[in-house]
């Protein structure tokens, strides 16, 4: 997967990322999840932790440490319903900014594994 960021950049990362969280804070399922005052700061996690797996520079290790995904997530209700949410939002941001196909299809299948590895109610 590190191939990724070599084919598209860190920006094309980051404007995934920026069209994924645009709407989010008034998102049904989703928005309760973010505090409102940090979803800059979420933003920012996410894009660091994609950029890293995806072959980019390790922003997100040098700022927070090992990932820990499961733990940092677990405070929050991701039942299947939130996790469905979040890669359709996802797929569309894929879509706006459309990536090569092996991009896309990449990127779409890891991070579908993630929000299933992540549900836990």
């Amino acid at each position: 997967m590190g191939f990724v960021v070599a084919a598209v950049g860190e920006d094309a990362i980051a404007r995934l990322v920026a069209a994924f969280y645009r709407d989010i804070a008034s998102d049904d399922v989703l928005g309760p999840m973010y505090p409102p005052d940090d979803l800059a700061g979420a933003e920012t996690r996410l894009r660091d932790f994609l950029v890293e797996r995806f072959g980019g520079p390790p922003l997100y290790t040098s700022a927070r440490g090992h990932p820990r995904l499961r733990m940092r997530h677990a405070r929050f209700p991701v039942d299947v319903r939130a996790r469905d949410r979040w890669v359709a939002r996802m797929d569309a941001a894929l879509d706006e900014v459309a990536f090569p196909e092996d991009v896309d299809r990449a990127v779409r299948g890891f991070l579908a594994e993630v929000a299933t590895f992540l549900v836990n109610r």
